[in-house]
């Protein structure tokens, strides 16, 4: 059965590929990680940029043992944030995930999305997820709003370039 999170990430239609595989085709689903040193000092998303096919679920992971962390997205509507996602793309946020929880959001929009950890964006705990590629029906490039974001966050995200051409970029000092 679907927990809250899932059924508020993915809306009232999702909650039917949650509830049996029979009533709808699953899509793909890609893998974020969430992770920590152990005394907490540094904090980061596994893969930090990641390309995908429109369509695609993401799940993020808290494999961190001592931290909650989020999966925010930049938009007004979340903590009066920049917007930073797709036109017409849902936003989203997590909440606190405990260590062990997982959050699920379908991507459908084409174009750049950056998320955050809302507790940690200072620390640098940002991501960028890039659905389809320039020049798909609908794409949306890179926002370039970065009004309130702080520098480390703005230096975390990967170029949209090297997604593209690597379809996954690790943080640094990370496999």
């Amino acid at each position: 059965m679907p927990n809250r999170r899932q059924v508020l990430a993915v809306g009232g239609a999702g909650v039917a590929g949650l509830i049996g595989p029979s009533l709808v085709l699953a899509g793909p689903v890609a893998e974020i990680g969430m992770q920590g040193t152990s005394r907490g000092e540094h904090v980061w998303f596994t893969p930090v940029g990641l390309a995908v096919a429109a369509g695609t679920t993401l799940r993020f992971v808290n494999l961190d043992p001592g931290n909650s962390h989020t999966s925010t997205c930049y938009h007004p509507t979340l903590f009066d944030r920049p917007q930073r996602i797709p036109t017409g793309a849902a936003p989203w946020d997590s909440d606190f995930l405990l260590p062990g929880d997982s959050f699920e959001v379908l991507l459908t929009v084409p174009g750049v999305y950056d998320f955050y950890c809302l507790p940690h964006e200072h620390a640098g705990m940002v991501g960028r997820i890039v659905v389809g590629r320039p020049g798909d029906e609908g794409w949306h490039g890179a926002a370039t709003d970065a009004s309130d974001l702080p520098a480390v966050a703005l230096d975390g995200f990967p170029s949209v370039e090297a997604i593209l051409q690597t379809g996954r970029v690790m943080p640094p000092g990370q496999p």
